[in-house]
């Protein structure tokens, strides 16, 4: 049964429901009506509140306690700010000095490296070493270490001097070289020499450009200005830092409109043999090797000054045949070997002066004259390129000059035209797909030094 509560509501719903159905505008203009007038009573008290500008202001200042900011200062305060500088050496420096380039100041250390065996030896006093410092806000030495590769092994040495809690200290390590490739290109408009010092070419690299190409260019007499060259040589780093040039890897010659390209090939390790030495050299891209039975000149460069010819004897004053070529350069310019042979005398010859003679396969010999100093001696193998001697003006000589000669079963040859004859030996046949993979590659490195050379005239 229903509760009365429940009848009640029931009955108030329905009469309301017939309100609406019989008087529905009046309902509405009643709502309408409260409505109104609460919201603009509603307006009436917002308008009763006080202006804010007249509101009292009371200002509240509370500590806040920040945890750990004596230890965050103290911190700040042990930090030390470091500075880093690097120099090359020079062959008059002392500690003072080289800090003074460095800007460092501190006599402790200027000190210490002055009494430092290992810094004596091999720092203060020697050119051309890499030097890197780091030093404290004020100057001070922190850590300094020099780098320098003094052998042909692939390794480096660093010296580090290190300040500590009891001062400083030095050690010694020696550790290995990394490699990298880079790309360099020239033109020719006085020497071989200039063009690569404007390439920033070291002379190392320079030297070895010349002799791999020693067999088709005289260097002496066939260059032109205009004639150009790329080439793509290692560099020797420690710890980042450049510390030689190493091989060249491949080159490019341009001379008199003539292309001539090399590169360097090493075969494979044998797995038969793997402490067999690899055989390498250079060869031209299509697989040539460019090494020959006899160098070009016996000496890096000079200039010849009298050739296999007629000429008039500057000493005896008679026309005379000159059954040699001769080479002027500088006293002491070293004189190498142009063959592989054995030394088959070794000592002073009348007008020659100190002579050295080597007798090469296939019944030829080679005559080096006016020596100012001999290295070899008789009966000593020698290999091509090997340094025999230095140029002098000993014997009958009016200045300092290298007398060189050729001699065939006892007849004299002209050394020009026996150095152009010179035969090539070809890449051995199971060698040659591993070739032309190498080759592709350098043709595409030459490309690209090229065109930096084409880019810096454009």
């Amino acid at each position: 049964m229903k509760s009365a509560f429940n009848r009640t509501v029931e009955d108030c719903v329905t009469r309301v429901r017939h309100l609406l159905v019989r008087h529905p505008r009046r309902i509405t203009a009643a709502v309408a009506t409260f409505l109104l007038l609460g919201s603009g009573f509603t307006f009436a008290v917002a308008n009763l509140a006080p202006e804010a500008s007249t509101l009292p202001v009371r200002a509240v200042v509370e500590p806040l306690p920040i945890a750990g900011l004596t230890e965050q200062k103290d911190s700040l305060q042990e930090q030390v700010l470091r500075l880093y500088r690097s120099e090359q050496t020079r062959s008059t420096d002392t500690a003072e000095t080289l800090f003074k380039r460095l800007g460092i100041f501190d006599p402790k250390a200027a000190a210490f490296m002055r009494s430092d065996r290992a810094t004596q030896t091999n720092v203060l006093g020697r050119a051309g070493r890499r030097i890197s410092v780091e030093t404290s806000g004020d100057n001070s030495l922190l850590k300094l270490q020099a780098r320098w590769s003094p052998d042909e092994d692939g390794t480096f040495q660093r010296l580090t001097v290190e300040k500590t809690a009891t001062g400083f200290v030095s050690h010694i390590e020696k550790l290995p070289l990394t490699a990298s490739t880079r790309l360099a290109s020239g033109s020719i408009t006085s020497s071989l020499f200039a063009a690569t010092d404007d390439a920033r070419i070291p002379d190392s690299v320079s030297v070895q450009l010349a002799e791999i190409f020693s067999g088709d260019i005289d260097f002496h007499r066939a260059l032109r200005k205009g004639d150009s060259f790329s080439v793509v040589y290692e560099t020797l780093e420690g710890d980042g830092e450049p510390l030689r040039a190493g091989r060249v890897l491949s080159a490019e010659f341009v001379n008199g409109g003539k292309i001539h390209q090399a590169m360097w090939f090493q075969e494979p390790q044998s797995k038969a043999a793997p402490q067999t030495a690899r055989k390498g050299g250079y060869y031209t891209l299509a697989g040539e090797s460019l090494k020959r039975a006899f160098l070009a000149s016996p000496m890096e460069f000079s200039r010849v000054t009298s050739g296999f010819k007629m000429r008039f004897h500057p000493i005896l004053q008679v026309w005379k045949a000159h059954l040699g070529v001769d080479y002027a350069a500088p006293i002491g310019t070293a004189v190498r070997s142009v063959g592989d042979g054995v030394v088959e005398f070794a000592g002073v010859q009348n007008g020659f002066g100190n002579v050295v003679k080597i007798k090469h396969q296939g019944q030829t010999s080679t005559v080096y004259a006016h020596l100012s100093r001999i290295n070899v001696r008789v009966g000593q193998s020698v290999s091509q390129g090997q340094n025999v001697g230095a140029v002098g003006m000993t014997g009958w000589a009016t200045g300092p000059h290298l007398h060189f000669e050729y001699r065939v079963n006892g007849v004299y040859q002209d050394p020009q035209a026996i150095a152009r004859r010179n035969d090539t030996q070809p890449l051995a046949t199971a060698m040659k797909p591993l070739f032309d993979k190498a080759a592709a590659e350098a043709r595409v490195a030459l490309a690209a030094a090229s065109q930096m050379r084409l880019s810096s005239v454009e």
